[in-house]
């Protein structure tokens, strides 16, 4: 043995090869964590003293072969000054320097996800073997940073500029045979065969078949292409990723094509220390905490979803009770995980509808090549329409997706109540009903729960788990259970009108109403909104959602919550919907949807909107700045959030935070509404509510506030 730790080991194979062997002991993945890299660098030091090793493979004793960096230790080390993350990088950066200039060629041989830290261990190496389990990639600009263990210099130099930078950019990993395209791996194989290929590699470079010396030396010295081929690559490259990525919100790849352009005619040791300068920078950016905090919110919202699911039973076969357009999205959401489940309807027509909703997804699918004619009749075998009740006897859970009205949900779950064994859960997928209230005609109420999907079904990654007042932990468990099971993301939360997002969602659109009545421009507004991050303003939302829709939920949260959600005025929303505008659904609403060149509906302002809105606009209008707007929308949005919090409709800031992005599409870069609060300072926010409070409750700062102010605390520790 010529090193053994509890995260690596470097033992001598026959011939004079070397594995240095990843599997840390106690842990479900190999990482870069501080006592990994400390351990890296006494096995390079190993390496270094020992006389014997010709050539050496690096392998994983995990499924995952490295993941990456340790992200739990970011948060306290972004925290430094500048300098000394900087610093930190180029102590790491030194160990796997010394470990490409090892004298012997050196193989990884990659058996699953190699990313961030992890892709880059197989960069220093001379050759990689891919596995066919295997995907390599460099994920960090998904975290507000970019590569910083030598990635964006070592990938310009072995696959070209501008395909590093595409692979930085976006952030995809790669499959095995796009990695061997992209010339980021030099062969792939099954799994069963990688060991022996990375080490038959290595003998080739022993025996010199192979000149590892020369890709060595195309690593450490700058890259092969003349400045006009330079500009023309860092220039092409910085068009696409800017039109998807706007720099002032995502600023990780703008700064990660700025140090590139700096260091590819650099030598190998001083580019990285632009790498690491420019990943300090990057890692003390507001946008870098959001998303490093955003990873972690999502890995606890997992964990609390598996914690909460040890009490579920079993869910063979689930049922949806309710078939078009939103039944047909959960029955094709359950079958496209492989859950058998019964589609019922009362009409043959709405059953039609479901299943080619089902049918139009999955014909997508095949379209884009994601899956074949096969799987996607194996899919739809996993449906089963029906009219009747006949074969729910066995069903484990039943979802109840009816129209939104009390009077028909009850019906319907009085109904199937009597039809279902003893133990299966129910199911209501209303956004609004309080799940107490129907649970008064049940008799097992204990088995009944909310479970709130967002349309589009298969988009949106959000499922509310609502308690009701006699929900069983069984009953949330199972439902849980069974939101995992169809790959969403459950956040369970306690019964209210509107429950979690729908709460928070309608004070936004008051502030927005407010401001239309105000004299603000609704166009305007959209604007600046989506400037703040919103993948849509308020108009275009609420025409996206339906004016129906919207006037009614406001209605019900106007009777939960009439000091701050019950208007004494008509607002804009409301003018329009008594005035037939719909929104998308018939064309008309704040806007006006026409067909562009492609087919696809294009929205423009309509005339008619303004003149509606006269009605409901005050005489003395008022003109609004962008902050202004910024600040009353949010406002609205963020107290709500707090209060949930406060009513403990929702446990945990993280998962406010997470249901708020997953649902209802919260900048993603501004980490969520309480991460938001925390970034701009409670005692800021706390001035900010004091100086609106004039326009009403939904404005005035939560008590919660005013004692987190009062005691200098956050929404998340401060490391």
């Amino acid at each position: 043995m010529i090193y053994q730790g509890n995260r690596i080991s470097v033992s001598l194979l026959e011939g004079g090869i070397a594995n240095m062997h990843y599997d840390a002991q106690g842990e479900s993945v190999n990482k870069f964590d501080k006592e990994t890299n400390k351990q890296f660098s006494d096995a390079v030091s190993a390496l270094e003293n020992n006389d014997a090793v010709k050539g050496l493979i690096v392998t994983s004793g995990k499924s995952v072969f490295i993941a990456g960096a340790d992200i739990t230790e970011f948060v306290a080390s972004f925290k430094q000054p500048e300098d000394d993350i900087k610093n930190w990088l180029i102590e790491i950066n030194d160990s796997f320097n010394r470990f490409e200039d090892l004298p012997f060629p050196k193989v990884a041989a990659i058996n699953g996800a190699a990313l961030g830290g992890g892709c880059e261990m197989t960069l220093v190496c001379d050759y990689r073997v891919m596995g066919d389990k295997a995907v390599i990639g460099l994920p960090e600009t998904q975290l507000g940073i970019f590569p910083g263990f030598g990635g964006t210099v070592r990938t310009t130099r072995l696959i070209g500029i501008d395909n590093a930078l595409e692979l930085i950019a976006t952030g995809t990993p790669k499959k095995p045979l796009d990695a061997l395209k992209l010339g980021l791996v030099d062969a792939t194989v099954s799994n069963d065969e990688l060991q022996d290929a990375a080490i038959d590699l290595v003998k080739k470079c022993i025996s010199g078949e192979l000149d590892w010396q020369a890709r060595h030396d195309e690593k450490v010295n700058p890259v092969k292409l003349n400045p006009l081929e330079q500009a023309m690559a860092f220039n092409s490259a910085k068009g696409m990723i800017f039109a998807k990525a706007n720099p002032k919100q995502y600023p990780a790849p703008a700064l990660a094509i700025e140090a590139m352009e700096k260091h590819v005619n650099l030598p190998r040791d001083k580019a990285i220390a632009i790498e690491a300068a420019g990943f300090a920078k990057a890692a003390k950016t507001p946008q870098a905490e959001s998303l490093v905090g955003l990873f972690l919110n999502d890995q606890l919202v997992k964990k609390l979803a598996k914690k909460h699911s040890k009490q579920a039973h079993e869910i063979n076969e689930a049922a949806v009770l309710g078939a078009g357009i939103m039944g047909g999205g959960i029955a094709y959401q359950a079958a496209s995980k492989g859950l058998p489940i019964i589609m019922k309807d009362i009409k043959a027509e709405q059953l039609d509808l479901g299943m080619n909703e089902a049918s139009k997804l999955l014909g997508k699918l095949v379209d884009r090549g994601k899956i074949n004619a096969t799987q996607m009749g194996q899919t739809l075998s996993h449906i089963r329409p029906t009219l009747n009740y006949g074969d729910f006897s066995d069903t484990d859970i039943v979802i109840e997706a009816v129209v939104e009205n009390p009077k028909v949900k009850h019906a319907v779950l009085k109904e199937v109540e009597g039809l279902v064994k003893d133990n299966c859960i129910l199911a209501s997928n209303t956004s609004t009903i309080s799940i107490t209230y129907l649970a008064e005609v049940l008799q097992r109420p204990e088995n009944f729960v909310g479970m709130h999907f967002f349309n589009p079904v298969h988009k949106m990654p959000l499922v509310e788990v609502i308690r009701g007042k006699k929900s069983s932990e069984e009953a949330v468990a199972t439902t849980v259970a069974l939101a995992t099971k169809m790959g969403k993301v459950p956040v369970v939360v306690n019964d209210c009108p509107g429950f979690l997002v729908n709460r928070v969602l309608f004070p936004y659109f008051g502030a927005f109403d407010l401001l239309l009545k105000q004299g603000a421009d609704f166009v305007h507004v959209d604007k600046v909104m989506e400037k703040f991050g919103w993948p849509m303003g308020p108009a275009y939302l609420i025409d996206v959602v339906g004016l129906d829709t919207g006037v009614h939920g406001a209605e019900v949260m106007a009777e939960g919550y009439p000091d701050r959600m019950k208007p004494d005025y008509k607002g804009a929303i409301e003018q329009l919907f008594e005035n037939n505008r719909l929104g998308q659904k018939n064309g008309v609403g704040f806007y006006k949807y026409e067909t562009d060149k492609r087919g696809k509906p294009k929205k423009v302002a309509d005339d008619a909107t303004y003149e509606l809105l006269k009605a409901t606009t005050d005489s003395d209008k008022q003109s609004f700045d962008d902050q202004t707007i910024i600040d009353r929308m949010m406002l609205a949005f963020c107290n709500e959030t707090v209060r949930c919090l406060e009513d403990n409709i929702v446990a945990t800031p993280a998962e406010a935070d997470m249901a708020m992005i997953m649902g209802v599409g919260f900048p993603p870069f501004r980490g969520g509404p309480c991460r938001y609060i925390d970034q701009m300072g409670v005692k800021n926010y706390l001035k900010l509510c004091e100086k609106y409070a004039h326009l009403g409750k939904a404005y005035e700062a939560p008590q919660k506030i005013r004692d987190m102010a009062a005691n200098g605390e956050t929404f998340y520790p401060v490391a």
